[in-house]
């Protein structure tokens, strides 16, 4: 089926497309930061790339990437339809995490990403945050 809008048009309506509570990641972390009393977070902080989690007075962010708009091919999830246009999407959804990733590193700060398929086990979740751990001198 054609699209009714032209791709400047179809454009313009999909970046002002903007999530909000992503079930599959974010709020799983938040349920696992509440259960083993991890607090300081911010949600959405204003810093390049708008990390997920920030924890300021530690200088640690966490992104909550999910694995098919930020490429990560865990799994095979490719797309039959305009496959070109989604493999454009993903190159670019990854050089602009790389670019704020090393943008933050500059000024101090330290990044960790967790992917989307890594979030229902808690292990892998422990090892991620080990740097964060560490500040809040704890062990899960």
């Amino acid at each position: 089926m054609a699209d009714v809008f032209s791709s400047e048009k179809r454009s313009q309506i999909m970046q002002k497309v903007k999530s909000k509570h992503n079930k599959t990641t974010e709020l799983k972390l938040i349920k696992f930061f509440k259960v083993n009393n991890i607090k300081g977070w911010r949600r959405h902080f204003p810093l390049p790339g708008t990390p997920d989690f920030t924890f300021p007075k530690f200088k640690i962010v966490i992104f909550a990437d999910g694995c098919f708009w930020h490429g990560h091919h865990c799994r095979n999830i490719s797309p039959k339809q305009n496959k070109e246009y989604w493999v454009k999407k993903q190159n670019r959804n990854i050089q602009r995490d790389e670019e704020n990733t090393q943008l933050l590193i500059n000024k101090g700060w330290a990044v960790i990403r967790i992917w989307e398929c890594e979030i229902t086990d808690e292990k892998k979740i422990e090892q991620k945050l080990q740097l964060l751990l560490a500040f809040l001198n704890r062990d899960i």
